[in-house]
C-alpha cells in the first residue's frame, strides 16, 4: 500500500511540474494575445484604415522615443506632440541614426500611455512592423500612421485621457541573414533596407 501512495505522490507531482512548464511556455504568447486584445499595458491595435467616424472632439497625441542599453542608434520623434480629432487618420515621424561604422539592425516595441487608451489606437503602418537595418552614417525618418478610434468616448475610464503617450523603443537584433552573407563576402554595398 505505501508504494501505491508514493507513485501517487509521484504522478502527482510530475504533472504539476508539467503543468507549470506548460503554462510558463505559453504565459508570453496568451499574455501577449490578452494585451492586443484588450488594450492592457498600453497595447495598440492595427487596422487596414479609419472606419470614417471622425468626432468633432480632439485628443493630443504626445510621442516619446527610447533606446534599450547598449542599442548604438540615436533615435527621436521628429515632433514632441500634435492634436487631431478623435476618428481621424495622423502622420508622425521618428529619426534613427546610426552614428557607428557598422550596419546595425533593430527592431522597435510600443505601448500607449495611459494603458486603458491603448485599446483605442489603432495603428495603420508603423516602422514598427519590420525590422530597420541602418548602414554606417544612414538616418533615415520613419513614418507611423494612426488614428484614435471614437469608441473611446463611449468608454468610461478611457474617455477622461486629454491626452495619449504613444512612446517606442528600439533594441538591437542580430542582422538579417541574406545581410550577414552579404558582409561575409565583402558585398555590403548592394545590399538594401
Amino acid at each position: 500500500m505505501a508504494f501505491d501512495g508514493k507513485r501517487k505522490t509521484l504522478a502527482t507531482t510530475v504533472g504539476v511540474v508539467v503543468f507549470m512548464g506548460a503554462m510558463a511556455w505559453a504565459s508570453v504568447p496568451l499574455y501577449d494575445w490578452f494585451c492586443r486584445v484588450t488594450g492592457y499595458g498600453g497595447a495598440t491595435g492595427v487596422a487596414e484604415a479609419t472606419d470614417g467616424r471622425i468626432l468633432d472632439q480632439t485628443i493630443k497625441v504626445r510621442f516619446d522615443a527610447s533606446l534599450e542599453k547598449g542599442m548604438p542608434w540615436e533615435f527621436k520623434p521628429v515632433q514632441q506632440e500634435m492634436t487631431l480629432r478623435i476618428g481621424e487618420e495622423g502622420m508622425a515621424f521618428y529619426e534613427a541614426y546610426n552614428p557607428t561604422d557598422r550596419v546595425v539592425a533593430g527592431s522597435a516595441s510600443y505601448n500607449v500611455a495611459p494603458f486603458g487608451a491603448g485599446g483605442y489606437f489603432s495603428k495603420i503602418d508603423c516602422f514598427c512592423f519590420e525590422e530597420q537595418v541602418l548602414q554606417p552614417g544612414e538616418r533615415v525618418q520613419m513614418p507611423v500612421v494612426f488614428f484614435v478610434d471614437p469608441d473611446i468616448v463611449d468608454d468610461l475610464d478611457a474617455n477622461r485621457s486629454k491626452h495619449i503617450t504613444l512612446s517606442y523603443t528600439f533594441y538591437e537584433i542580430d542582422l538579417p541573414e541574406d545581410m550577414q552573407a552579404a558582409l561575409a563576402t565583402g558585398d555590403a554595398g548592394s545590399t538594401t533596407n
